[in-house]
């Protein structure tokens, strides 16, 4: 039998999908599961862009260019604009998703060997893109008992190296919902400017940020900007997952003309997708002011309700709708396998990822959860309640809780 890749071995499993067979095989047994593990926002997609996927006039579904429309990315520099980050309609593309934003990033910036620096936990997909392209993430450890803020420079420097060629951030990030401060923003700056780096910056979640801290966006910061490579994509601002619609924007000339190369090889994102999102840019106000205030109040509750069971801890996410917990459990895995194979309580269970799955570093994460909070206050105030009965019964409780 023929041998599969290292790189297909290489590639990890979803910690956030992985255990999806088992939340199938509990419904199949007629018990509810409630979904915290996904990031798959439950509020309505903007009205105007069902409309316009309602209302599609077109004799054929033609391929679009492949860097996407011009119209949509003309609209876009006007969204960009309102966030003060000053781009042109050249500076953007279209991409398949953010997901395809990062691998033609990666693709375009990366020799196969190259490092990149990602602050952990963080985005497991990062990882596998990194092994598509032949790449390694090195990953520089933030805790939850300080909230996950960025370690000092020097902790930076003691993995730069000559392999090394790019940082890697999410801000606000997935999963523990933090937000970086001027002052970590600019120390990444200084060290892309030391050491000429790339600064690749998934910023998908800017919508959703909870503090009066400001949005410090990668495009804000001076002197790097034909280091910067802008990550960004519509499925959470309005809901809108499956039209995998995102888009790469870099002032770097030479980057673009890369990365278009991977865009011609795909041939076109979305038609439909880019129809849906260029009219979600005319959502009104209200629609962004409901969605912001209904994930406000999901925090609180979830928060709230995390911190008052027994052993469990989580620090107040600043931005995203996700938050990364503490549990009283030997193997955050083996709980959150166990809510699904043999814990019920009134025909109902709880679904979480294991955290351990957004770390490189071993045991790194081993008690800990990523929860999204993209179900409504009752069904959160019922999975909180499902989650505090999972640890009374759970027989792997940490020796010292």
């Amino acid at each position: 039998m023929p041998q599969i890749s290292e790189r297909g071995l290489e590639m990890p499993e979803s910690p956030i999908r992985k255990l999806a067979p088992l939340a199938a095989d509990a419904k199949k047994r007629g018990i509810k599961v409630y979904h915290l593990n996904i990031g798959q926002p439950d509020l309505p997609t903007p009205q105007v862009a069902i409309d316009a996927i309602k209302h599609v006039d077109r004799k054929i579904l033609e391929y679009s260019p492949s860097q996407g429309y011009r119209s949509y990315r003309e609209k876009l520099v006007g969204y960009y604009r309102k966030y003060g980050i000053s781009v042109t309609a050249d500076d953007i593309i279209v991409t398949c998703g953010g997901s395809e934003a990062v691998l033609f990033a990666f693709m375009s910036c990366l020799n196969p060997g190259d490092e990149i620096i990602v602050p952990e936990p963080a985005y497991a997909n990062y990882m596998a893109f990194a092994i598509s392209a032949g790449a390694k993430i090195r990953t520089i450890t933030t805790t939850i008992e300080e909230g996950f803020c960025l370690p000092k420079v020097e902790k930076f420097e003691e993995l730069i190296n000559p392999k090394t060629r790019a940082i890697l951030i999410c801000n606000p990030n997935n999963p523990t919902g933090y937000l970086y401060t001027r002052r970590e923003m600019n120390q990444i700056r200084d060290m892309v400017k030391k050491h000429d780096l790339y600064l690749f910056s998934d910023e998908v979640y800017r919508e959703y940020i909870y503090t009066g801290s400001p949005y410090i966006s990668a495009c804000h910061l001076e002197g790097i900007e034909q280091n910067v490579v802008l990550i960004d994509s519509v499925s959470k601002r309005y809901s809108e997952c499956g039209i995998r619609i995102g888009a790469l924007i870099t002032k770097n000339k030479e980057v673009r003309k890369a990365v278009m190369k991977f865009c011609q090889a795909r041939l076109s994102p979305p038609l439909i997708g880019q129809i849906a999102a260029e009219a979600s840019l005319d959502a009104p106000e209200e629609y962004s002011r409901d969605v912001y205030d209904e994930y406000v109040e999901r925090r609180k509750c979830l928060i709230d309700g995390l911190n008052r069971i027994p052993g469990v801890y989580s620090p107040i996410p600043m931005g995203a709708f996700y938050t990364v917990a503490k549990l009283p459990v030997d193997d955050s895995e083996k709980f959150c396998r166990w809510c699904l194979e043999e814990f019920s309580y009134e025909n109902e269970t709880v679904m979480m990822a294991p955290a351990s799955g957004f770390y490189t570093t071993p045991g790194a994460g081993r008690n800990q959860v990523r929860i999204a909070y993209v179900l409504n206050k009752e069904d959160l105030r019922k999975a909180l309640i499902l989650l505090r009965k999972a640890l009374e019964q759970y027989p792997g409780r940490a020796e010292d809780d």
